[in-house]
Parts: C-alpha cells; sequence; structure tokens
C-alpha cells in the first residue's frame, strides 16, 4: 500500500519540477521566447545559455538543478518511513522521480516540459551521502561527452541514461536500496519520451574515440 505521508513529497516535487525557469530568467533578461528559437524546444539550461546568454543559462541551471534537489533534501530531513533507508522502501521512488516527471510535464505548460537533464543530478545530489548514483551519472556523461564522444547530444543523453540505470540497477541490488533503480526508471522512461518527441532533426549517430582526433 503506498503510504499517505508520502505523497506529500511526491506533489511537491512535481510541482517544483513543473516550475520552468529558462522561459522565466529569459523573460526576466527580455530575451524574448528561447522556446520557441531553439530546434529542440527544450526549456533547459542548455538553451537559456544559447539563447538566453550566459547569466540566463547560469540562473536556469542553478534553479533547475535546486528544484529537483530540494524536494529530496525536505523528505530526508521531514519526512517519516520505517526502514534503516528510505531508499530500500519502494515509495520513496516516487519522491526520488517527481521532480524529473514535473520538468517533463509541467502542469504549469499545458504537461509539456524539457528533458531534465539538469533537474535529475539536482535530484541525485540530494540523496547525498548516497554518493554512487550521482557517480554513476556523471561518469556515464562525461566518458561519453570525453572518451568515447557519442554525437549528436540526444543521442548521447539517451545512452547516458541507459548506461546510469544499468549501474544503478546492480548497485541497488547489492545494497537492497531497490528504491533507486525503480526511481530512476520512472525517470528514464520520462526522459526517454521527451527524446523521443524532441522536434530537432534526427542527425545520424556518431561514435568516436576522443585520442583519435
Amino acid at each position: 500500500m503506498f503510504p499517505l505521508t508520502i505523497l506529500p513529497f511526491v506533489i511537491l516535487g512535481y510541482l517544483s519540477g513543473s516550475v520552468l525557469f529558462a522561459p522565466i530568467w529569459a523573460k526576466a533578461f527580455h530575451k524574448g521566447d528561447i522556446i520557441e528559437k531553439a530546434k529542440d524546444r527544450n526549456p533547459g539550461a542548455s538553451n537559456a545559455f544559447t539563447y538566453g546568454g550566459l547569466w540566463c543559462g547560469i540562473l536556469t541551471l542553478i534553479c533547475d538543478v535546486l528544484k529537483g534537489m530540494i524536494p529530496i533534501r525536505l523528505f530526508l530531513t521531514f519526512g517519516t518511513y520505517s526502514d534503516v533507508t528510505p531508499c530500500t522502501d519502494v515509495a520513496f521512488a516516487f519522491v526520488l522521480a517527481a521532480p524529473v516527471i514535473g520538468h517533463a510535464f509541467s502542469i504549469f505548460n499545458s504537461f509539456n516540459g524539457g528533458k531534465g537533464i539538469a533537474t535529475t543530478f539536482g535530484c541525485l545530489i540530494g540523496l547525498v551521502p548516497i554518493f554512487q548514483p550521482l557517480f554513476f551519472m556523471a561518469i556515464s556523461f562525461i566518458f561519453f561527452s570525453l572518451i568515447l564522444k557519442i554525437s549528436p547530444h540526444l543521442y548521447r543523453t539517451a545512452i547516458s541514461y541507459l548506461t546510469t540505470l544499468i549501474a544503478l540497477c546492480i548497485f541497488g541490488l547489492k545494497t537492497n536500496m531497490v528504491a533507486l533503480p525503480i526511481g530512476f526508471i520512472f525517470i528514464t522512461v520520462a526522459v526517454m519520451y521527451r527524446l523521443h518527441r524532441s522536434p530537432e532533426e534526427r542527425e545520424e549517430i556518431e561514435v568516436n574515440l576522443a585520442w583519435k582526433h
């Protein structure tokens, strides 16, 4: 049975994630509608930097990370759970995934949103001192960006999420922290859906070793 004490934190996480800061900061800096300007129509930090400028991008990135991190930290601080760690409770998976689902399906933007990469990192930062999930995702993006370079970014993102998911499944099984892989499955599905629906042109995937260039 889903514990009702967790529901407020799921709702809080979803509403937090639903706030799309890229268009908010773009409007504050008088940069126009950056979602319409962007090829992928993604209201995220990357397009905030590209079409809104440095400060618009920095503030969007910080806010997108915080809107994932804060709901997780609030739950870990004030939430109630019966086990040693909430990560062993399947219900915590919904708390973990809620901010990213909110970003991908924003209630404030007709259930349209962005890919949620920065918000995913924020959720994983919120888990610290359980640092392994953050480490897995950071290493995945670094590896496929700087060592075995995958382009364009759409495919690099997809493969990085799938690699992180595999690592988390192994880690979750070994530590009994089943909420982590389950929550990241929800996150990955939301991100993959947004990548699939992205209007950006599907370029041919390229895989190159960094030292070959």
